[in-house]
């Protein structure tokens, strides 16, 4: 696979531009996935596409899947570190669609719940519904979202090599490299994305699938 290099700057406004080129931009909502590990730091892409997508005459809407986990009753059933859990378990696709994702659809409300629940208390957010104008993006950000059927417009995958992921995951969150590893092995995250990009190095980002 070739891969381009491309500063930080520049990959926001290819990646801005491509949003606002995609088919009914301006017209309908919608809906961008910013997928990786967090050592990837996918939320931090999708905030730095706030602003550009701003001046591009785009309002967005910034969600994380971190915030649409399963109750930990749920999650945790299997213990704490259990990385099939993790990998299966997590997150609550359900709500996901339900308060996010379909609401987006054509002829939807465009009334957004733009978090579920918070991950560290177990509690509700009681986070208030945002309505997104028409036309308006929606960028969620989070770890192993494809492969799960969600309705998205364009799904960015932020790719890194296992040696990577291993070096930049805490030693706290080392239990979940085998989720991980799964993903690669099932899903196969650089294909399955419409945009891939590689940050090994973060300052150096490059991009493999576009």
């Amino acid at each position: 696979m070739q891969v381009h290099p491309i500063s930080p700057d520049r990959l926001t406004e290819l990646l801005a531009d491509r949003i606002a080129e995609l088919p009914g931009a301006g017209e309908r909502w919608l809906r961008v996935a910013v997928d990786g590990a967090a050592a990837a730091r996918p939320g931090e892409l999708a905030d730095a596409l706030v602003e550009p997508l701003r001046l591009r005459g785009r309002p967005t809407l910034r969600v994380s899947a971190a915030d649409f986990l399963r109750p930990a009753s749920v999650r945790l059933e299997y213990g704490k570190r259990d990385a099939d859990a993790f990998h299966d378990l997590w997150l609550d696709d359900g709500a996901l669609l339900r308060e996010v994702l379909d609401p987006l659809e054509s002829g939807g409300s465009g009334r957004v719940l733009p978090s579920l629940r918070d991950p560290v208390t177990d509690r509700s957010t009681r986070a208030p519904y945002t309505e997104l104008p028409p036309g308006g993006v929606l960028l969620l950000d989070g770890a192993l979202l494809l492969g799960r059927w969600l309705p998205l417009e364009l799904t960015v995958h932020l790719a890194l090599s296992p040696a990577a992921l291993a070096r930049r995951t805490p030693p706290e969150e080392q239990w979940t490299l085998p989720a991980f590893a799964r993903y690669e092995a099932e899903t196969a995250p650089a294909e399955a994305a419409d945009v891939t990009v590689r940050v090994d190095d973060p300052r150096h980002p490059a991009i493999a699938r576009a």
